[in-house]
């Protein structure tokens, strides 16, 4: 319910929620990701589309339940897409969430990236030197991201405190973190405790595969393998979602 907290048990009903519902995401992502978010967003019951075409984006997006848009891999073509996909689910009242991957090392795409976000996305997310340059967006769930993960909208500040370092050592894992919140927002009105339920999901997937895999390169397998197989068991026993007032 809005202005409540979220909790691991909310988590656990949400990620329920996505796979029996299977909402169809539509991802603007990352070229380097693309594979990886489409295989995290199927393992935890999603459905995924990834064209970058201007002349099906439309049909694709208005088919979604939800559109994630990942700056990190950008040309021209791309922005009318983006644009295009933006103005599709606005119009149908679909939400998304938009991550302005290194506003922090290009002018132009930080000035994209701030056209972008006064088109009132659901979400934005972003690292901390993304995010500082962003800076405040009225009535948006905000998403900085790190070792602890910190969101807040109009009156709830919440982190996230699970994951692990491995994540970092795979290219994408940011990426696919961002399609899991698009298919948690699509179940979820919410949108704060939609996001905090998809990275608790994930950090606790997280912690899990690590348990199991020798370094890197067999944690991405596992953390495929641990985000199927996350149990609602295991998201009340391990996830750690902090929170304040105001």
């Amino acid at each position: 319910m809005s202005g409540d907290f979220p909790t691991a048990a909310q988590a656990a009903e949400i990620l329920e929620r996505v796979r029996q519902m299977r909402p169809r995401v539509h991802c603007l992502m990352n070229t380097v990701a693309q594979k990886f978010t489409a295989d995290g967003i199927t393992v935890i019951g999603g459905i995924p589309s990834m064209t970058t075409s201007l002349e099906e984006i439309e049909s694709f997006v208005t088919k979604a339940d939800a559109l994630t848009v990942n700056l990190g891999t950008l040309d021209a073509e791309r922005r009318k897409v983006i644009r295009l996909a933006i103005e599709i689910a606005n119009a149908s009242g679909k939400p998304w969430i938009v991550d302005p991957v290194h506003v922090d090392y290009s002018p132009s795409r930080l000035d994209f990236a701030r056209e972008l976000i006064a088109q009132s996305p659901t979400i934005v997310r972003g690292n901390r030197a993304e995010m500082s340059l962003i800076g405040d967006v009225p009535d948006v769930v905000r998403i900085e991201t790190g070792p602890v993960d910190h969101l807040r909208d109009k009156s709830r500040n919440v982190s996230i405190v699970n994951g692990h370092p491995w994540m970092a050592k795979v290219t994408g894992t940011g990426c696919l973190s961002g399609g899991v919140i698009a298919a948690f927002m699509a179940v979820e009105k919410d949108a704060l405790t939609a996001a905090a339920s998809a990275l608790a999901v994930t950090g606790v997937s997280a912690e899990l595969a690590a348990q199991r895999a020798k370094g890197p390169g067999t944690f991405e397998p596992s953390f495929l393998d641990a985000l199927s197989e996350i149990s609602g068991e295991d998201i009340i026993n391990h996830a750690r979602i902090k929170h304040e007032q105001g």
